[in-house]
């Protein structure tokens, strides 16, 4: 477990999915239920400003701006919560490390960091501990390249990188470690696509409304207690996403004679699993928290770049 700081503040990473929020160490879905009075039930939740917020429930409906409503506030501070908890720590001055997709760098950018910073204190409780937090900063950064920027020295000639998440994918170019600027995309082609069409063609072919649970069992690890002509369905449809995906891949630019492709985000499962691209051309990195871990370093290295060139 890694503790990065600058000016003393920990940075913190919050990856916030479509799908699953990510600190460095955690994961929980996106789906939240606000409660007026405490959980009888649930021990997973958040109380904040006088409500409880019941976590890892479902998944939150597809928006392409996070900021238009609270939600993501409240993750962001339950993530917050969980990695703190983690850590055994109660109280701390933390520099939010976070990103958006990155295409939507330039117009999302300035209104996301606004958003992780409207309130500098936040006082919350979880798990019967109270919780005090101060935040001193907030760095927003691009998915898929800060994904990656640890390892930069790593790539030699002409790669692509390709970040597959539950609502887009991102998948930019680098020559020799370095960013091809006009070669850079943000598709809404998720994995959360891929299972919406999987629930539509159950329904279709056998009137069942499959629970959301069942069909990610399935595209993450292909392990599901299911009859095998529903699991044939199932496969089926994920094999023609992936077809889609693999296409749209190639027309971005992907030739796997002349270059090399590193995979993340949890789509990463379903190209490894259902794709016909040479495996041998393709790293996967299956760590579903690589984006948050690498949000930390390169936040830390420009933060500390920043500091220098201001002293200097």
């Amino acid at each position: 477990m890694r503790d990065l700081r600058i000016d003393e503040s920990l940075i913190l990473a919050v990856d916030h999915g479509y799908g699953n929020i990510k600190t460095a160490n955690t994961v929980f879905s996106n789906g939240i239920v606000k409660r007026e009075t405490e959980p009888v039930i649930s021990t997973d939740y958040l109380m904040y400003d006088g409500d409880f917020y019941v976590l890892d429930q479902g998944y939150k409906n597809f928006t392409k701006d996070k900021v238009q409503d609270n939600d993501f506030y409240i993750l962001t501070i339950a993530a917050i919560a969980k990695e703190l908890y983690l850590r055994g720590v109660c109280s701390e001055q933390i520099h939010l490390a976070v990103g958006v997709p990155i295409k939507w760098m330039d117009s999302q950018k300035e209104s996301f960091k606004q958003y992780m910073l409207q309130n500098p204190e936040i006082r919350f409780l979880y798990k019967d501990r109270i919780f005090n937090v101060r935040i001193t900063g907030c760095s927003v950064m691009p998915q898929c390249y800060a994904a990656v920027a640890e390892i930069l020295p790593e790539f030699k000639g002409l790669n692509m990188i390709v970040d597959i998440g539950n609502g887009t994918m991102n998948a930019m170019f680098l020559q020799d470690g370095r960013p091809v600027e006009n070669k850079m995309w943000t598709e809404l082609f998720g994995v959360r696509q891929c299972a919406l069409k999987i629930h539509q063609a159950l329904l279709d072919n056998y009137q069942e409304d499959i629970q959301e649970s069942i069909i990610n069992t399935f595209l993450m690890n292909r392990m599901v207690n299911i009859d095998p002509e529903y699991e044939y369905c199932m496969e089926k449809t994920a094999r023609e996403y992936v077809n889609d995906l693999s296409a749209k891949i190639l027309d971005l630019g992907y030739n796997e004679k002349t270059m090399k492709m590193y995979v993340l985000g949890g789509g990463a499962k379903l190209l490894d699993n259902f794709s016909t691209f040479d495996r041998r051309r393709i790293t996967f990195n299956f760590d579903i928290n690589a984006n948050a871990k690498e949000y930390e370093y390169f936040c830390y290295v420009a933060l500390k770049r920043k500091k220098l060139g201001n002293v200097g």
